[in-house]
């Protein structure tokens, strides 16, 4: 399986690098966008540097490099998971303005029918947001907040990250038993 996974700059970074190890545990090729802004809250949120999250992935891109392969619809890829997912990353995607490497791969996902998994962070939520999220659904996108359960008793933040982790990889039929599952 090969998967893009974009990085932007909502709070809550260390959701994707829960994803990313979780990926490369299991074999999952990964192609990394990571934005500004997320590039300056790994600096504020965690004590990861960018360059150690940057080697979890398989290839990375920097986010204005748009003659990047996964900018091309021709880029043979499985689908994309952006996450933690700004709300300015969601009118991007959902209105098709395609101008950085995140925006133009996710309209990729879509305009070829693969999977796009978008892990909104935000809170609370405006109406045009909550609109955008709406049209995501709407344009095929699985829009998943990142809303953990407590059904499984979390203990710490990273019980709450590997609930996430858990669902994002069952979007994508990856084994997995990162979390306690209902009943």
């Amino acid at each position: 399986m090969k998967l893009v996974v974009a990085i932007t700059g909502a709070s809550g970074v260390s959701y994707s690098v829960s994803l990313l190890k979780a990926l490369k545990k299991a074999g999952v090729e990964t192609h990394l966008i990571v934005s500004e802004w997320a590039e300056k809250l790994f600096e504020e949120e965690t004590d990861i540097s960018v360059a150690e999250v940057k080697a979890l992935a398989s290839k990375t891109y920097g986010y204005r490099e748009m003659d990047a392969a996964i900018s091309s619809s021709s880029f043979l890829v499985d689908g994309m998971i952006v996450i933690p997912a700004s709300v300015k990353t969601v009118s991007d995607i959902a209105n098709a303005s395609t101008g950085n490497l995140i925006s133009r791969s996710a309209d990729n996902m879509l305009k070829t029918g693969k999977k796009l998994v978008v892990c909104v962070r935000e809170t609370p939520l405006s109406a045009p947001c909550l609109k955008n999220m709406h049209n995501l659904a709407l344009y095929g996108a699985i829009v998943m907040p990142l809303s953990p359960g407590f059904y499984h008793k979390p203990k710490t933040i990273k019980d709450l990250e590997a609930f996430i982790t858990g669902k994002v990889l069952d979007a994508f039929e990856i084994k997995n038993e990162n979390f306690k599952r209902w009943g």
